[in-house]
């Protein structure tokens, strides 16, 4: 069996933001007919698992405004410069967020984060040899990181809270099964950043 090309008929913007714009769309649908699916459109972001050398990632916690809640996470951010990199906006990220470099960037993986409405993709890398940031170098955080909280955790421990609900964001909870997977399978399923 072949699959069916979907064809896009016709597309109508019903929102643009900064950050992403909503169309809906008319669609082939594979039985014959056509469908109307919204979709967001979304610039994408990074995710950085960063993890020192006693097994320990670094997580922040910051308030979710949909969501209404602050959420335990990895350092993360929207690709939002022109041309940029992703590894150098991972490395961005994760000195604005926590005040650490890393010294290596690993690709971890990619994540389709709702591919039922949203093109939204999330590379997750992962970062080793960290240190600290020099204090006159430091980011100065504003908005909902003004009071961000930054903690370590054991990695396993990292897992553990998964698994009792107490993380929850999909690109963290990937980010760190995935982490602890290759950490167990000696890294060899790391592919360069």
């Amino acid at each position: 069996m072949t699959a069916f090309e979907h064809e896009t008929l016709d597309r109508t913007e019903r929102y643009a933001g900064p950050i992403f714009t909503v169309y809906s769309d008319k669609v082939t649908m594979s039985g014959g007919g056509t469908a109307t699916r919204d979709v967001v459109r979304n610039k994408g972001a990074v995710g950085v698992v960063a993890l020192d050398d006693l097994d320990r990632v670094v997580l922040i916690k910051q308030y979710r405004h949909p969501v209404g809640e602050r959420l335990w996470e990895i350092p993360a951010g929207l690709r939002d410069v022109q041309g940029e990199e992703l590894v150098l906006t991972a490395r961005r990220e994760l000195a604005e967020e926590t005040d650490w470099a890393a010294g290596r960037f690993d690709l971890l993986l990619d994540l389709q984060t709702s591919p039922g409405f949203s093109d939204e993709t999330i590379r997750v890398f992962l970062a080793r040899d960290l240190t600290p940031v020099p204090e006159d170098e430091r980011h100065e955080r504003q908005d909902e990181e003004a009071d961000l909280e930054i903690a370590w955790f054991e990695l396993d421990e990292a897992v553990a809270m998964i698994l009792r609900g107490e993380i929850t964001n999909a690109s963290t909870v990937a980010g760190l099964l995935a982490a602890a997977r290759t950490r167990d399978e000696g890294w060899a399923t790391l592919r360069p950043a």
